[in-house]
Formats: C-alpha cells, structure tokens, sequence
C-alpha cells in the first residue's frame, strides 16, 4: 500500500537527517530540511570529527534506497586492528572472518555526499536558519536570526528531529508530562589530529586497519582516509596528571607525543598543529522516551539516543533507525501515530543497549586490549567460534556484521562473559587453553 503524501520538516542535515529525507522523498512526500549550520558543502568541517565505521546495520539502510555502491566509493574496507601496544611488536587482531570489514569514510565527506544525494531526490534545503521553537500539536516550526528577535513560521504535516543529542525538537517534547530524559558526560573528551599522506599520495600506516595505541586512561586511534591520510582521535581525561589541561604549549605537547606515541614521529609538527588548533569535545550518553508525539513529531537518531563512540555505531544505529521507521510506515501506510509508537517500541530497548555496549567497548579499547589475561580469553573464544560458529558468535561480531537486535547481542554477550569467566578461573589456563579439556567446559557450560 502506498502512503499518502505529507509535508514533511527535517530538523538537522546531518547523516540520518539527509538519509531520512532520502527515504521520505522515495515515498513521494514533500521534504524540507532545517539546519542552523551553513551549508557544509561551502565551508571547511569543524575538527571536531571521527571517522565513521559503516558496518552491516548501516550498508543494510543504505541498500534499501541504492546507495551502497555510491557510498563504498569513498570508503576504505578495515579487515582488523592494528595493536600499537607499548613495548610489544606491532600485531594485528581480524574483525571477523576473511571478508568481514568495518568501513572507514570521513564524515564531512559523507555528509556532503549525502546532503547531494538528498536534494538530487528533490529535498529542499533551508541551510543558517534555526529553529527556536516548535508547535507539537500543530506541527509548526518556528524560526530566525535570534531568540529574541522577529520568527518566520512554517506549517507541515509532521517534523522529524535529527538533530543531535542537544536536539531542538526533543527539547520541546521534554517539556510535556511524564517524559523520561537522562544525559550523563564520561570524564574523557577526544581532539581530532591528522596523519598526513607520503609524497606520492600513499598512507604511512596499513590502510585496511583500524589503528589504536591504548595507553591505560587515554588512546590514540587512527582511521584511514581516500585521500592517503588518516584521521586521529585522542581520547583522553579532561583533567588529571595526563589529560587535555596538562598540556599547555608546543613543548609539553612534543613531549607527551614522543614519550607515549614514538612511531607517529614523522607527522610529530602536523600532530602538534592540529593538537592546538582543534577543539576538544566532550562525549555524552543521552537516553529518553517517548520518541513520537502523535503523528506529529518523532526523534530519530542521537537526538532520541545519543551514545559515546566507542563501538563505532552511532550512525549505524541511526541508521537503522531509519530502516525500522520507514517499514513501519509501509506496514501502517496511513496510520502515523501507529508507525511511530511501533518504532519506538521496537527502537528503544535496542538503543539502550548498544549505548551499554558502546561505553563497555570504551573500557576494552584503552585498557584491557593490554592486558595478556584478555587478549588470552580473546584467543579462547576465537578458537571455539571457529571450530563451533553455531554455538559461539562473538558480541562484537553480533554487534557489527549482523542486524540481529542490539539487546540480543547484549543478553548473549553477558552470557558468554559469565562462561569465559569460569574458564579464565581453570588452573593453569596458560597452559592449556587450546586444549579439548577447554572445549569441552566451554560446551558443558554452554548446556
């Protein structure tokens, strides 16, 4: 059944915000897109950004209207991590099976790709006009230079806020009765750095490898780019004995590089540039409900589940948001508020997983990838998955290369945790971990 067309308002132009207008305008409804920024296509991109990892949630929406192939083009496969530990050789660890990758894209790229995309489709862009107000019930969107000077309204059927995790929309929304709103800041910030290319064009470090230097309380990540360069993030404490306030100028900045980051010499000037000249941002865990208001307004994306980026899904999850949603609109064609309340129930106890799961992720990348007692219990679990993949399907690969429920892969993911607990427990562990006597506990819990 096709659905009636609406006119429809889109707060936010960023990834889900131009994906969602992509989708809408497939279903021949007429999309406007707000956002208070200018058009990222005319300006340089913040430095606040790292990269983007496109898994299977986010290619599997992205196929539903066409885009994979267009997309891939301005991606890099990631088969594995590459583990810069200190005082160890450099070693890698596979994501998954042979084929198995997670996609490195840079985000202004993408944005500008999608935000083409969108109004190739034929979405109207309204870019440098914010929105200081919105009508629920009456699906009125209000906007202008300031909060106190004169507002332009506008009248549409619906609006769809993707507008991030300090969204306009789902401001409004908080105001009504019995709506559930938490936000809880983790006392890390991260700082965009870049790895610039060779001369020839090339990258400097493997580019099909997801590259982290974990260092206990702050890490160094690095993700690569078309273009031959990488995209860093540091993620480290804002204060503290090594954190962003103790660096203070050029000299202490060369020294906390040299000391904990010696293989990224060469870029050590580009390093220290970028280290003063980007902003360092904070990271935030958003959680509420309800999501829809009628048939009138629903939160999509960050703006109804803002998580830390730890698992690399917050735009997956966005995006997935949008596969969800827009079935739910074709399986209640006419009925909106009906879609809406599907979506959310199906969205949210997945939402809050995967920000469960992200902020876990976050522990294991910094610290525990370190620890020869993980790294050991990793070895175990990936020899069982391979020679029992029926019975054991690690939580990153649940996570990553299938769109089975966020929840489910949490469920399981404590179960196989509480298994390979008792298992790192069996005298002489070391020893005998690839051994049948191993296996055969790892089944027997299994029953």
């Amino acid at each position: 059944m096709s659905q009636s067309p609406k006119d429809i308002a889109i707060v936010g132009s960023g990834l889900v915000g131009s994906l969602l207008a992509i989708y809408l305008r497939k279903e021949g409804h007429k999309v406007t897109v707000f956002d208070r920024r200018p058009d990222i296509r005319t300006v340089e991109f913040s430095g606040r950004s790292i990269n983007l990892a496109m898994s299977n949630r986010g290619w599997n929406a992205l196929q539903q209207v066409g885009l994979e192939d267009e997309i891939k083009k301005i991606a890099i496969p990631l088969y594995q991590r590459a583990m810069h530990v200190d005082g160890v050789p450099l070693y890698y660890q596979k994501y998954g099976k042979d084929d198995e990758a997670i996609w490195s894209t840079s985000r202004g790229l993408l944005n500008r790709k999608m935000i083409d995309l969108a109004e190739a489709e034929g979405t109207k862009f309204r870019f440098s006009e914010k929105v200081w107000d919105v009508d629920l019930p009456e699906s009125k969107i209000y906007t202008g230079e300031t909060e106190k000077g004169v507002w332009e309204e506008y009248k549409f059927d619906c609006v769809f806020g993707c507008d991030g995790a300090f969204s306009r929309v789902r401001h409004k929304m908080q105001r009504r009765s019995r709506f559930d709103y938490s936000q809880e800041f983790i006392k890390v910030g991260y700082k965009e750095l870049s790895i610039l290319p060779n001369e020839d064009g090339t990258h400097k470090l493997d580019k099909h490898s997801f590259h982290i230097w974990p260092r206990g309380k702050f890490m160094l990540i690095a993700m690569p780019n078309i273009d031959g360069s990488f995209t860093c993030t540091l993620f480290m404490p804002f204060e503290g004995d090594i954190s962003f306030e103790s660096i203070t100028n050029k000299a202490e900045a060369k020294d906390f590089f040299s000391t904990h980051f010696p293989n990224v010499m060469p870029d050590l000037d580009n390093l220290i540039g970028d280290f003063f000249k980007n902003p360092t941002s904070a990271m935030v865990t958003m959680k509420c409900f309800p999501w829809t208001y009628w048939d009138k307004a629903v939160l999509v994306g960050d703006s109804a589940h803002a998580i830390v980026p730890f698992y690399g899904q917050g735009m997956n999850a966005g995006f997935e948001d949008i596969y969800v949603l827009a079935n739910m609109l074709k399986k209640y064609p006419d009925n909106w508020t009906l879609a809406f309340e599907e979506y959310e129930k199906e969205r949210k106890p997945n939402a809050d997983a995967i920000a469960e799961l992200s902020y876990r992720n976050f522990v294991e990348m910094s610290s525990k990838t370190a620890d020869p007692m993980f790294l050991l219990q990793k070895k175990i679990e990936k020899k069982f998955a391979a020679e029992y993949p029926e019975k054991w399907l690690p939580v990153y690969s649940r996570v990553t290369f299938s769109n089975r429920p966020y929840a489910e892969a949490l469920a399981l993911g404590d179960e196989q945790e509480a298994i390979m607990k008792k298992i790192m427990q069996l005298p002489n562990i070391e020893e005998k971990w690839d051994s049948e006597e191993v296996t055969n506990k790892i089944i027997e819990l299994l029953k």
